[in-house]
């Protein structure tokens, strides 16, 4: 067998754990026509929605999981969905930008979901499960 060339897991892991583990995040929710994305270092309010109820710079994210580990993927997933309770949101909008307070407002990622408007009610994007194969985030 042949040597190849790879990142060990548990280097995946611990730069996963470096952003996540123990921090302070947020998401904030982002207009369906915004340019908002992984060129973004930071959270901005730049196409972010705004509307009744709605607090700019977004929520709290429930972060009690620690990064894992299986095989050679590191992975992570907030420890709760993230709710959005009763807004009004008249403008589409399709993406959320989980990032860190603890690190200078830290871009972790933005998610993307089909379009949608709300009206007086509350939002939720109900997280997957936290493992290798279906993490939010994921280095495989």
């Amino acid at each position: 067998m042949a040597n190849t060339q790879a990142i060990s897991g548990v280097m995946k892991q611990v730069a996963l754990a470096a952003v996540v583990d123990s921090k302070s995040l947020k998401a904030a929710l982002y207009l369906a026509s915004a340019t908002t994305n992984g060129a973004n270092t930071v959270y901005t309010s730049t196409g972010e929605v705004s509307g009744s109820g709605y607090t700019a710079g977004g929520v709290s994210v429930t972060n009690a999981n620690a990064a894992g580990l299986t095989s050679t993927t590191a992975y992570w997933t907030p420890s709760a969905s993230i709710a959005f309770t009763t807004v009004t949101l008249a403008t589409a909008f399709d993406a959320v930008m989980i990032y860190s307070t603890t690190d200078s407002n830290r871009n972790l990622g933005v998610f993307t979901f089909g379009s949608q408007t709300i009206t007086a009610g509350t939002f939720t994007l109900t997280m997957p499960t936290n493992d290798s194969s279906t993490g939010l985030i994921r280095f495989a």
